[in-house]
């Protein structure tokens, strides 16, 4: 009797404090061939050739041309047609929590995938070749690595999934719950931002939102693309970063003022989202 091949979960490798990953690929790797998931999220421009994406049990064709999107957690395969050769990128969805205090639905077409968005985006529509200015000039800079490069790269990524926000969405017929949930969660998003430093919990945050724990969890990871404890933690490291690199306050302060109460576990925090310490960061 032969088995299925296991699904299994592929863990990527996205740089700390940049964690983005841009590439292409010739044909399909084995790896890819297999149905898998991963938490980082997905985007695919076809330069050129044909295949096919086997994503949750559905078939979905693409050609030169096209842009695929595949959310985080997505069961997919992907198949070779013919000479296939597509640029890639992923992103850890948390990297954006910050930009979501101004746009709470900058990650919505992977949330809401085969409700308001497609898996592959309308090739017809007049808007795609501006996507694809986007998704060239970013594996660009990604490739060059020039001075700054990270910070146009980010930039290129926001625009891109703000453009798919703005051109590609389709009527999903529960538009206005979708607008009360997200309303909700802004509401949130803006009480962390202004108090940051309170140690708050997700009891706390559920009821500040009037709903379950459970329900605030699952409704806060579909807007922000990210856990509400994980959305605070890079808001807190963000304010921390700033403070260090334009005041001359000590470490300890700079903690606490951010709402950490532990020193080893911000340094820990620190160096694992940002990249490296604290104080090599004033070096």
């Amino acid at each position: 009797m032969k088995l299925s091949p296991p699904v299994v979960r592929d863990h990527i490798d996205l740089p700390h404090g940049f964690p983005i990953l841009v590439s292409q690929t010739e044909g399909v790797s084995p790896p890819f061939q297999r149905l898998h998931w991963h938490t980082p999220l997905e985007i695919n421009f076809i330069y050129r050739g044909s295949g096919y994406y086997l994503i949750n049990g559905g078939r979905y064709d693409f050609r030169e041309g096209d842009i695929v999107l595949i959310n985080s957690n997505d069961l997919h395969r992907a198949v070779e047609t013919e000479s296939l050769v597509m640029g890639i990128v992923m992103f850890d969805p948390s990297y954006l929590a910050l930009e979501q205090r101004y746009d709470t639905e900058l990650l919505v077409p992977f949330r809401e995938m085969g409700f308001r968005f497609d898996n592959v985006l309308d090739r017809d529509h007049p808007q795609l070749v501006k996507l694809w200015s986007l998704l060239a000039e970013m594996r660009e800079e990604y490739l060059r690595k020039e001075p700054h490069y990270e910070a146009v790269v980010r930039a290129q990524l926001v625009r891109f999934l703000a453009y798919v926000n703005r051109y590609f969405s389709k009527d999903s017929g529960n538009g206005s719950l979708h607008a009360r949930g997200t309303e909700t969660i802004r509401n949130v998003l803006h009480e962390l931002e202004e108090r940051m430093e309170h140690p708050w919990t997700l009891k706390e945050l559920s009821d500040r939102a009037h709903l379950s724990t459970s329900r605030f969890s699952s409704l806060f990871t579909q807007v922000v693309g990210t856990s509400p404890m994980d959305y605070l933690i890079q808001l807190r490291l963000s304010k921390a970063v700033e403070l260090i690199e334009t005041t001359d306050g000590k470490i300890i302060d700079i903690a606490s003022e951010c709402g950490f109460r532990n020193l080893s576990n911000f340094n820990r925090l620190f160096k694992q989202h940002i990249g490296k310490l604290p104080s090599e960061l004033r070096a």
